[in-house]
């Protein structure tokens, strides 16, 4: 069940389901969708988000910012993509073959893809998607996301003990996934 609610400042959709908590969730469009659960007072949801207006302002400013510079950002034609893509397989098997040893762990497979949202998945299989973008990114951010991915065949979880692996590997893992964090969206408006 949706509900849309107009305020002065920006309109938000209420989406209510079996949850327990409220959440927020600002999307690439600048909707701001609120998550509710079944039984909790309208009252109560809107003041929930009174409380975190200020930080819904903030990312909303924030996607205006990347719609704006995504409008220049350039746009490759298939045969650039294509040519990307066969650059992506031979960098990232390449990178994954000499991470995988030094972990001493195995992969079965690699794909390459064009995820809209992922730059890399680890299957329970062992099996590595990545995504062809990666190459567009700084060598250290694309080794990050190759690690990340083989960490997870020792720990199928982003718990401590999985951190505590990418870090054993990389040891400035942070900087490179803050750089990934605050820079992946224009790789992906590609």
């Amino acid at each position: 069940m949706e509900k849309e609610i107009k305020t002065e400042q920006f309109d938000y959709c209420i989406i209510r389901s079996k949850r327990r908590t409220m959440s927020l969730e600002i999307r690439k469009d600048g909707q701001v969708i609120v998550r509710a659960p079944q039984g909790i007072s309208e009252m109560r949801i809107k003041k929930f988000v009174e409380q975190k207006t200020d930080w819904i302002l903030h990312n909303l400013e924030k996607v205006r910012e990347r719609q704006e510079v995504g409008k220049n950002i350039p746009q490759f034609s298939e045969a650039k993509k294509n040519l990307y893509r066969r650059k992506a397989e031979e960098i990232l098997r390449k990178r994954t073959l000499y991470f995988a040893k030094m972990m001493g762990v195995q992969f079965n497979r690699i794909t390459i893809k064009e995820q809209k949202t992922r730059w890399g998945s680890c299957s329970s299989s062992h099996n590595l998607n990545f995504n062809w973008k990666l190459v567009l990114a700084p060598p250290e951010v694309l080794d990050y996301v190759v690690v990340h991915e083989l960490c997870h065949i020792k720990e199928m979880n982003h718990s401590n003990a999985f951190w505590s692996e990418v870090e054993k590997v990389l040891p400035d893992y942070k900087t490179r996934r803050t750089w990934l964090k605050e820079n992946g969206w224009m790789l992906s408006q590609i």
